[in-house]
């Protein structure tokens, strides 16, 4: 397996795992029973909560064309070194920026986000120049 395909299952299982975190602190927050039978819909999460489950829903939209630009780059044979390299990068920017979102962190968000997206820019540039 490649090292962007790899990456692809290693973002993907990550984004996976990233709901664990908010759903223990809503069950937490409003008790096992109201949080499974939806009574407890709109209690408000505490900060970190809702900071983790936005940073989720961040990491799934962003999924999307990282998983699209990995799938292309290997059936187009436009892997290489650089695309390995930002596969890579964006795996742990995006790790990165979950943690960083949800521990309310300004500058570090932005910098995490944009270098995750940096990295796609970089796959996408292998991939049409290829």
């Amino acid at each position: 397996m490649s090292i962007e395909l790899e990456m692809l299952a290693w973002v993907s299982g990550l984004t996976v795992m990233m709901w664990v975190p908010y759903i223990l602190a809503h069950i937490g927050n409003v008790g096992l029973v109201p949080a499974l039978t939806y009574q407890a819909d709109g209690t408000p999460l505490p900060g970190w909560a809702a900071r983790a489950k936005r940073a989720h829903c961040n990491a799934v939209e962003n999924l999307a064309p990282f998983a699209a630009l990995v799938i292309v780059a290997h059936l187009a044979e436009a892997t290489n070194e650089a695309t390995a390299s930002a596969a890579i990068a964006y795996f742990w920017l995006r790790a990165a920026h979950y943690a960083v979102f949800t521990a309310n962190i300004p500058f570090a968000r932005t910098l995490t986000f944009a270098g995750s997206w940096l990295a796609q820019v970089c796959i996408l540039y292998q991939i049409l120049i290829g």
